[in-house]
């Protein structure tokens, strides 16, 4: 199967606009717009458009890119204003430069995430910078799935890795060391949601305070949050 058509495979049942999914895409945007600057955003890899839907409430110039042809329907449907590119990241030449690029949960996927970083590199803007955000390898969650048996190491794919199509759980250093290999300087590396349980776990009993303050928390203990994010920008 060609990379175009698992992206479609995976939009057709995509879990990541559901459950507590939702709230970790919109508390990577709060995160994110801490750091925004300049007047233009490109995000990549939207798919349903979570955080689309916050970043068109924005004063900026949005563009996307996106693999899958229904997830670019649908964000065409929904946000007239907003530039929609149906591409994978590998064969997208913009036609301008971006003062914001947002990957959000976007490198755990893709083959090569060096290749698409150095590519990125080259669409920013002198000041410009990019947000990552990707699951830890080490977090709270993993690590006692581990000692439970639930997984063999904590790098491995579990049942909703494999669901999302995900080809990696980065550890802090592999993430670091994808973006110098990109020549890229990481301004700032965090994290975020502390995550003692499973998703379904979550959803069961926890109410909306107690998830916005482990959100919280694991900024607090980004070693062991459930979310590692990165700020970077060109090297002088």
């Amino acid at each position: 199967m060609d990379e175009t058509s698992a992206l479609e495979g995976i939009a057709q049942n995509s879990l990541y606009a559901f459950g507590v999914n939702t709230d970790m895409v919109q508390y990577s945007f709060e995160v994110f717009r801490r750091y925004f600057r300049g007047t233009t955003i490109l995000e990549m890899g939207p798919a349903e458009g979570v955080m689309t839907q916050l970043l068109a409430e924005t004063d900026y110039e949005v563009s996307v890119v996106e693999g899958a042809e229904s997830f670019c329907r649908d964000l065409k449907q929904r946000y007239p204003s907003i530039e929609v590119t149906q591409s994978l990241f590998e064969d997208y030449v913009p036609s301008k430069k971006f003062d914001n690029i947002v990957l959000g949960h976007v490198l755990e996927h893709v083959a090569d995430p060096v290749g698409v970083l150095s590519r990125v590199r080259g669409w920013l803007s002198d000041d410009g910078v990019v947000l990552a955000a990707v699951p830890n390898a080490h977090s709270l969650h993993r690590q006692a799935a581990v000692l439970m048996g639930l997984l063999t190491h904590e790098q491995q794919m579990n049942e909703a890795d494999l669901h999302h199509g995900h080809r990696r759980i980065y550890t802090a250093e592999a993430l670091r060391h994808d973006f110098m290999q990109a020549d890229l300087e990481v301004d700032f590396f965090g994290g975020y949601w502390m995550k003692p349980v499973s998703n379904s776990q979550i959803e069961q009993s926890w109410t909306s305070e107690m998830l916005n303050a482990f959100m919280k928390l694991g900024e607090r203990y980004p070693d062991i949050a459930a979310e590692h994010f990165i700020v970077a920008s060109r090297k002088d």
